[in-house]
């Protein structure tokens, strides 16, 4: 094989999905769905989450209302859900990492076209709630305006006919399996941010997996790099969170010789479901014993395997004893890497020591040292 064959065939323009991929809407859904299948005497069940991702209003709401065997057709179900979703489109967040994508590519002259599986007044609506977004997309395309919606290839052969570009300098980024599919299927190199924990096994077809949109890497695809990480951290919008320290599963000292101070997740559920598993920094705050610089993973530990996602996070000190039942109070403020499995329980310590190091550096630059002043870690 001759070197110019091997060499990636680089990307040129960027073709992204809206649900799932920039904005959070499963959280909006969920919310809905739990609350209009009480009506019916039916319980939301998360597993349905699984089929419903990725797919048209349409075919999402078949499923739904033969699933539960609902005792309205399709069409009513439709015309009492979307009042419902219309009403909190404005409580949509933007996914991590999806504005920073979005204003890099724009500031960068990329050429982008948004393609989703919902119709286009819906995803007109949707962006409306997120100021400057429309103004970066080229295109916007949704399944309206195609024969057939995602996994049928399309919505995107479209798209790229109307940035005038051929598929193949294409780069599509997509959160569910059907439109992995639909990317693939028009000859588009894909990069799924996949939406379902656990399940990245669906994706095999994407020319690469990656856990939140934090960890794209544009110059793999021959666009223009981000500038913004700083001595191997990368800045986010800061946010707090706080609790009594819980016993957690008494693993961190025992099994690895690193005390985590655990918080219950039941407090934080929102931010556990908005923020990417991975490895984050920042500072924390006990009101007896002052402020700390603070390294700690959010996730399912996928060497420990748990079940529900957690936030661990470690205060680098030596305290002399537990604080078990005391406020903790952390505000994070960068980012470090995604949550990684590792083949043993050594290269997992030594990954974390890492992390620490990692962190105990970056918090001394004065654009993360400032945070140790947050009012919120003394009150």
């Amino acid at each position: 094989m001759s070197m110019s064959n091997s060499l990636k065939k680089l990307s040129s323009c960027v073709l992204i999905d809206l649900d799932g991929t920039l904005i959070n809407t499963d959280g909006v859904v969920v919310d809905i769905l739990r609350k209009y299948l009480c009506k019916y005497g039916k319980q939301w069940d998360g597993r349905e989450s699984l089929k419903i991702v990725g797919k048209t209003p349409l075919e999402a709401a078949t499923t739904i209302v033969e699933d539960y065997g609902l005792p309205c057709g399709v069409d009513e179900f439709n015309s009492e859900f979307y009042p419902l979703f219309s009403a909190q489109m404005d409580k949509i967040k933007s996914l991590p990492g999806a504005n920073r994508l979005i204003q890099h590519l724009k500031g960068h002259g990329v050429p982008m076209a948004l393609a989703s599986n919902s119709s286009r007044a819906n995803i007109e609506t949707k962006i409306s709630y997120h100021k400057g977004w429309k103004e970066c997309f080229s295109v916007i395309i949704g399944s309206d305006e195609v024969s057939k919606g995602k996994p049928s290839p399309d919505i995107f052969l479209e798209a790229a006919r109307r940035l005038n570009k051929d598929p193949a300098d294409c780069l599509v980024i997509e959160d569910s399996v059907t439109g992995v599919l639909a990317g693939k299927a028009a000859g588009t190199k894909v990069v799924a941010v996949p939406s379902l924990p656990k399940q990245t096994h669906l994706y095999t077809s994407a020319d690469e997996v990656i856990n939140s949109l934090l960890d794209i890497k544009p110059e793999k695809w021959g666009l223009p790099p981000f500038q913004d990480w700083i001595e191997n951290t990368l800045p986010i919008d800061p946010w707090r969170i706080g609790g009594p320290v819980i016993k957690g599963f008494g693993r961190g000292s025992k099994v690895l010789g690193i005390p985590t101070a655990n918080l219950s997740t039941k407090d934080y559920a929102e931010q556990l479901v908005e923020h990417p598993s991975g490895v984050y920094f920042g500072w924390a705050g006990l009101p007896t014993r002052g402020v700390f610089k603070m390294v700690m993973s959010i996730g399912w530990n996928p060497y420990f395997n748990n079940s529900e996602k957690t936030i661990e996070p470690w205060l680098l000190h030596d305290f002399t004893e537990d604080f078990y039942g005391e406020e903790l109070r952390l505000i994070i403020v960068g980012y470090i890497r995604p949550e990684a499995n590792f083949p043993s329980l050594e290269s997992l310590v030594a990954k974390i020591h890492e992390d620490k190091e990692v962190a105990e550096r970056a918090l001394d630059l004065p654009s993360y040292a400032k945070f140790k002043q947050d009012p919120y870690l003394s009150k």
